[in-house]
């Protein structure tokens, strides 16, 4: 069983989980996009604009939801990163537009220059993460193995 294609391919994925995971930058960056979520998350209340009700919901919400993304709170399965930094990316674009598209009106200097920082830093530190994954997948190609993803003839 041990030498079964599948679980072959696996073990090889974890262990480029592992070396990209545990370089230096590769924890820099999972742990920069952490504390921005949870910055993210309680921005209303150390800004001051926990009165506007909708856009404080929507930070604390899309906080958590970004720090459990780039946290691997879904899991640890490492081909899923690339897909998971991509979803955190959107969450900070999202961050970004959120003063002008929530209901009510919120958009006032606290609002959109806590939301265009932040979401700008949330943005940049998921492309980062996706970057690295691209480059422990290719480095695995070049390697001569197969990256995940890839169609075999």
């Amino acid at each position: 069983m041990e030498t079964h294609p599948d679980i072959v391919e696996m073990r090889k994925r974890h262990e480029m989980a592992e070396r990209a995971t545990s370089t230096p930058q590769g924890q820099a960056v999972g742990t920069l996009a952490f504390l921005t979520g949870i910055y993210l998350a309680a921005s209303p209340w150390i800004t001051g604009f926990n009165g506007l009700s909708t856009l404080a919901v929507t930070n604390l919400l899309v906080g958590i939801a970004y720090a459990l993304l780039m946290s691997g709170g879904f899991g640890r399965a490492y081909e899923r990163t690339h897909s998971m930094a991509w979803g955190a990316c959107a969450l900070g674009l999202w961050t970004i537009v959120a003063p002008w598209v929530v209901a009510g009106d919120v958009s006032t200097t606290k609002t959109i220059v806590n939301n265009v920082i932040t979401g700008a830093i949330a943005a940049l530190l998921a492309m980062a993460a996706s970057a690295a994954t691209r480059a422990a997948e290719s480095g695995q190609a070049r390697a001569g193995r197969t990256a995940p993803y890839t169609q075999r003839g």
